[in-house]
């Protein structure tokens, strides 16, 4: 450091201990014991809470999430470390996540404000229609709305003819009457943090308009099952209202610019109690009114982060249908408004440019 010392002198920023090793460390021109540097400096894996190891370059090299921003060391995207189904962050090795049914984990933020049974999703549904009918989207038909687990929605798209779906589908909207299993009350959290006393039961669908019913897969926190509800809803709403033969990619573009704009309004109402948005004031051509405001109230921190990222997954999603299909009919309403695309969408079954 081109200074003499006394050796009692020359002492560690961090510890304030003298440095009597041969090697030290520096940072912004103050030395260090280099366990002292590594201690304050050299970054910890956010899941096994270890520092992260150096490569064979002798170079520290991590894993983040793209939008959480958790650190990770790079062993752990292949040694079965389980993410949480809903917000994607890995389980840290001082807390358990919670093990649903079908595999599917979710960690304890995510749990806080999941819902698990059919009764408990109707509030969350009756909030959509009026959101809906904000829009002056009104679906007149009632059309059931179930909750169940992944086994049975699986069985329900098989069973369904038509319909453009993810590999990993989380909600359906069905035109065909079949037989669905139902979670008729929310499950308890048993031993090692599994889900136990799972009780559903059999409900009939039976064919009265275009759509037989929406299910939705249990277990996501509010905003991910509402965004996915309000998705599916659109779904039925073009069926019911006489949109044929759409694409993929027009289709479900247009339904993640509702559960977008849903996701929109839920965050700006948690945060503010103001639930006018930007992509809802974007379509003001479609009603006067406003939507309503969550009847949940204030948002918790998690939730509106988690909002956030639900809202990131939509606008950067690679696939054609979804994250091309978004951007396309985002841009439309944006320019046009919601109700000159969803006019020209049905004239012409393509967005307006």
């Amino acid at each position: 450091m081109d200074s003499v010392w006394h050796p009692q002198c020359f002492r560690c920023f961090a510890c304030n201990k003298p440095i009597s090793e041969y090697e030290f460390a520096m940072h912004e021109d103050q030395p260090y014991h280099k366990s002292c540097y590594k201690e304050f400096f050299h970054p910890k894996c956010d899941v096994c809470k270890n520092f992260i190891p150096t490569n064979r370059n002798v170079m520290i090299e991590y894993r983040a999430h793209p939008f959480w921003m958790q650190k990770y060391c790079p062993a752990h995207e292949d040694d079965g470390t389980p993410r949480c189904c809903s917000c994607e962050r890995m389980e840290p090795v001082d807390i358990k996540y919670i093990t649903l049914d079908d595999g599917r984990k979710l960690c304890l933020e995510c749990l806080n404000s999941s819902i698990m049974d059919t009764p408990e999703c109707q509030h969350l549904y009756m909030d959509i229609q009026e959101f809906f009918e904000g829009l002056n989207m009104k679906v007149e038909q009632q059309v059931p709305l179930l909750l169940v687990e992944r086994q049975a929605l699986n069985e329900a798209m098989e069973a369904e003819k038509n319909g453009h779906h993810l590999p990993e589908t989380r909600g359906l909207c069905l035109s065909e009457e079949q037989i669905v299993r139902t979670i008729l009350r929310r499950p308890s959290i048993g031993a090692g943090n599994r889900i136990m006393d799972m009780i559903t039961g059999t409900y009939k669908l039976t064919r009265r308009c275009e759509v037989t019913a929406i299910l939705i897969l249990y277990g996501l926190p509010r905003l991910q099952t509402g965004s996915i509800l309000a998705h599916e809803m659109m779904h039925a709403y073009l069926r019911l209202k006489g949109f044929r033969s759409l694409s993929s990619e027009v289709e479900e573009g247009i339904c993640q610019v509702l559960s977008h704009m849903w996701l929109t309004s839920e965050i700006i109402a948690g945060s503010s109690g103001n639930i006018a948005s930007t992509s809802v004031a974007s379509s003001s051509s479609l009603s006067s009114s406003t939507p309503t405001s969550s009847k949940k109230g204030a948002k918790t921190e998690f939730e509106k982060k988690l909002g956030a990222f639900i809202k990131h997954q939509i606008e950067t999603d690679s696939s054609v249908a979804y994250g091309d299909g978004f951007r396309k009919a985002n841009q439309a309403v944006e320019l046009y408004g919601l109700r000159s695309t969803l006019d020209h969408i049905k004239l012409t079954r393509s967005f307006p440019y």
